[in-house]
């Protein structure tokens, strides 16, 4: 039987999607594409799924971009290439849009693709040993707006240009000097710098994170399109909800307390 080259799975209130191409330093090509937005789905869905964790299998690379290999038959003109840009988009839009909070683990290499990816998450984690860079102006490839937009957003424009433009790659220290990682994990201890971050997550008021996240999303709108009213919504919703009373009884009682989302 052949192995899924991307697949989810759960851990308690986690949800792992896992880039599993570790022979091609976890490339993606068009039929990863193709389940990408469907496994997120059913973990949106899940209202026992606190937080999601994007990897790549392997530890040599969290995504190296694009599939080359399969250029000719994916991408091979204008034609095939918007194709393939709908199903991309979908799927980096479905990671961007998911309505709980998201964290790449990046081990290895972060490249093209995998920044786009590491983008579209709320955090990321690094080892020391990863490797980041965007090498489109090696290969003559163009990225839309939308996705320049995004990592200009963390890195700030003059770095993404540099980025853009030398096509070179960034240690993990760079990375966390310029603010693009979060946190660098030393070698063999990734797992349990993310494993402390997913755990905090899933013991705090889902509502209430789902108000950051939402927020989060609507500053990154221009004002005019931002929908302050929805916000407000969502912060009665936590005033009324029984996590907040759970949580002054917790509080006053001096214990931790249990949120259900509720």
């Amino acid at each position: 039987m052949q192995e899924q080259k991307l697949y989810g799975r759960r851990d308690g209130a986690v949800g792992h999607l896992v880039f599993n191409n570790p022979a091609k330093l976890n490339a993606v090509s068009l039929d990863m594409w193709e389940s990408f937005s469907g496994i997120l789905k059913e973990f949106d869905a899940d209202p026992t799924i606190r937080c999601l964790v994007v990897s790549g299998a392997g530890g040599k690379a969290f995504v190296s971009g694009a599939d080359i290999s399969k250029f000719e038959s994916e991408r091979a003109n204008a034609e095939a290439q918007v194709r393939y840009d709908a199903i991309s988009k979908e799927g980096y839009e479905s990671l961007y849009n998911f309505s709980k909070p998201t964290i790449a683990k990046i081990s290895g290499y972060c490249i093209g693709g995998g920044m786009n990816l590491a983008a579209c998450c709320d955090l990321r984690y690094c080892n020391e040993g990863a490797r980041f860079g965007v090498p489109a102006a090696k290969l003559g490839l163009g990225y839309g707006f939308l996705r320049i937009e995004r990592f200009s957003r963390i890195v700030g424009l003059p770095r993404a240009m540099e980025f853009l433009f030398t096509a070179k790659q960034y240690s993990s220290k760079e990375a966390h000097d310029m603010g693009l990682v979060h946190g660098v994990a030393a070698d063999g201890e990734l797992d349990a710098m993310v494993d402390g971050i997913t755990g905090a997550i899933a013991q705090n008021a889902p509502l209430t994170i789902a108000l950051a996240k939402a927020a989060a999303r609507e500053i990154a709108k221009p004002e005019s399109q931002q929908d302050h009213a929805r916000l407000e919504k969502m912060a009665e919703a936590c005033f009324d909800s029984d996590d907040f009373k759970e949580g002054r009884r917790a509080f006053m009682e001096k214990r931790r307390p249990v949120f259900k989302g509720k």
